[in-house]
């Protein structure tokens, strides 16, 4: 039988996705496939990747302009909390590939045809939410060993925090804040949207089993984590444009990391099939904007 170039659909889920235990080999492992996945599709990754540079690039602009230099850092840091986010186009493609269906870079956004669309980006909503309030503790901490006065030059701004000791005091406490923030998403997102990507299982579930699968796997989980930090910190260099190499390897190396760590479901399921696309008629506009219209035409 074809195999049909369909997202999965919605489905009852009568228990938790099983969580399996892994080992520092399954990591590499999960790394070694995502590099495969990246040499196998590099146009179309670094396509895609190329936002996170050119956000990055545009973010330290708009930083700079709007006399929030305070922020340059923070924002920088934060970009990686919705990174599992940014790069769900890049699972998609690992899932095609792994099923031997086309890779072309448009279809990294059939996401949006997936009954799944709405917990994913309920899930995207709620790492944004963290994000603002990252952003918005940094600035308190800021201003609490600064005050409300912007630094007038990057220079002045550089020698307050590297030479004072309010400086040392924000670096010690932004970071020490910072890690528990990275914890706390890294924790929620490391396997939910591949799951959400893989199964229609709603956010609670996917949040739920993201959990599960780190408490299962607290060395290897934090080994990741520490490497996936790392990679972000030299890909930033200089204004994230190594992110159009780190991002992709990255989202395909998680892909693999979260075939590794929760059990395939192997319960038959329906397929999902897009709508056809109907023609449609200037003497129907504006009605045909609204009501969509089937196969023949007809609305």
């Amino acid at each position: 039988m074809a195999q049909s170039d369909v997202i999965l659909p919605t489905e009852r889920l009568h228990e938790l996705p099983a969580v399996r235990t892994i080992t520092l080999v399954d990591l590499r492992d999960a790394l070694t496939k995502g590099l495969d996945d990246f040499w196998a599709m590099p146009t179309h990754v670094i396509f895609l990747s190329l936002i996170y540079p050119v956000v990055g690039v545009a973010l330290a602009s708009a930083t700079l302009a709007y006399d929030v230099l305070p922020l340059l850092f923070p924002l920088a840091a934060g970009f990686a909390l919705i990174g599992p986010f940014a790069a769900i186009g890049l699972y998609e493609l690992s899932r095609r590939r792994e099923l031997g269906l086309d890779t072309s870079w448009k279809h990294a956004f059939d996401i949006i045809h997936s009954p799944s669309i709405w917990s994913i980006a309920a899930l995207g909503f709620l790492l944004l939410v963290i994000f603002a309030i990252w952003l918005a503790v940094a600035n308190a901490i800021y201003v609490a060993n600064f005050g409300s006065e912007a630094p007038t030059t990057p220079a002045t701004f550089a020698r307050n925090v590297l030479t004072t000791s309010a400086g040392q005091r924000l670096i010690l406490i932004g970071n020490a804040v910072g890690f528990l923030f990275a914890v706390v998403a890294f924790a929620l997102s490391v396997v939910s949207f591949p799951l959400l990507l893989d199964r229609h299982t709603g956010v609670a579930v996917a949040i739920i089993t993201s959990i599960r699968a780190v408490l299962a796997n607290p060395l290897p989980m934090a080994a990741w984590a520490l490497f996936v930090a790392g990679a972000l910190v030299l890909g930033s260099l200089p204004f994230l444009i190594g992110l159009a190499l780190v991002m992709p390897v990255l989202g395909h190396s998680t892909w693999h990391l979260y075939r590794k760590v929760v059990e395939p479901d192997t319960s038959p399921r329906p397929e999902f099939q897009r709508r056809p696309k109907g023609r449609r008629y200037g003497a129907d506009l504006p009605v045909s904007l609204f009501v969509p219209s089937k196969p023949d035409g007809t609305p």
